[in-house]
């Protein structure tokens, strides 16, 4: 029998503090999930346009109601800090300088996959949810679909729904803010 050494998970303090002596290259794309640090797979034309297209809806629709927060880490618990492609967060006044987001900060995270589809599915998903996140969009550039995640629980999301090209997606947190899945896809 061969007993294996346990495993040291990375505090997200640790991580913070790895980045800052320069350890990851400026290049090199890493999120911390669960202590353990995950290379985070490229990103395609697709994948750009919809983040800008993300990005521009949320900011004209939403005005100053929320931050739009592209590609920037939120820090979920003591050992997980993933950074979700887009996160409309409560506003603060010093526009989190002070301190990272956090799950009572957010009102909406999205996920755009296509590669990544499943590790978002099934990593980060869970995450999400234990630490409370209210909703979470998944732009499946696969399927041209849009799953939203909804009702956290410890295991999981209780509600999930699927919208596609024709159909509209709505923010729970702004039911005003009606979005033609379309206009996210391109």
């Amino acid at each position: 029998m061969v007993d294996t050494p346990p495993r040291r998970k990375l505090t997200a303090d640790e991580y913070q503090r790895m980045g800052e002596a320069g350890i990851f290259d400026e290049d090199e794309r890493v999120e911390l999930l669960g202590g353990e640090l995950y290379e985070m797979t490229p990103i395609g034309d697709d994948h750009i346009g919809d983040i800008i297209t993300l990005t521009e809806i949320f900011s004209e629709g939403l005005g100053r109601r929320a931050h739009v927060s592209v590609q920037n880490p939120i820090r979920l618990s003591e050992h997980s800090e993933p950074q979700p492609d887009v996160a409309l967060l409560r506003r603060r006044d010093d526009r989190y300088r002070t301190g990272k987001a956090r799950p009572e900060d957010v009102f909406l995270l999205v996920e755009v996959a296509r590669t990544s589809l499943d590790y978002d599915r099934h990593t980060k998903l869970p995450l999400y949810a234990a630490a409370g996140i209210a909703e979470v969009w998944i732009v499946n550039l696969i399927d041209e679909q849009i799953e939203v995640y909804r009702q956290p629980r410890r295991d999981g999301y209780t509600y999930h729904s699927v919208h596609s090209r024709g159909e509209t997606v709505t923010p729970l947190a702004f039911p005003d803010l009606i979005i033609a899945v379309g206009e996210i896809l391109g």
